[in-house]
């Protein structure tokens, strides 16, 4: 079980790294990319896999904090649809639908670290 929960954390953060370091790589651009796509889909299976071991295990877990962060990454995974589809139609895809992709990817790693 540690080794699958190990594994886990990986992809999960591999995901973030993806979705942030694509976000200040196409900064400028306003796009979103396939990679952004797909680190988005990690991000929530992998999290909530996460939350799935958790909840097995003896430790308590912060529902209010799991909340929070399922919230942000729905609404990360929406928008890296909405920005994917526009792009890989060719359409400009708007600055703050690309800016909210990696923001708020950003943030749930904050929410992640800072929450006790």
């Amino acid at each position: 079980m540690d080794f699958l929960h190990s594994v886990l954390v990986a992809l999960h953060l591999v995901g973030v790294a993806a979705l942030v370091g694509i976000w200040f790589a196409t900064f400028k651009k306003s796009t979103v990319t396939r990679g952004q796509l797909l680190a988005a889909i990690a991000q929530l299976v992998t999290g909530l896999c996460l939350v799935g071991l958790a909840e097995a295990g003896p430790n308590p877990v912060n529902h209010a904090k799991i909340g929070v962060k399922t919230v942000i990454s729905l609404i990360v995974l929406v928008t890296a649809i909405i920005g994917y589809r526009k792009a890989s139609k060719g359409q400009s895809v708007p600055t703050g639908l690309a800016h909210s992709v990696g923001g708020l990817a950003l943030i749930n790693l904050l929410v992640a670290t800072l929450w006790n």
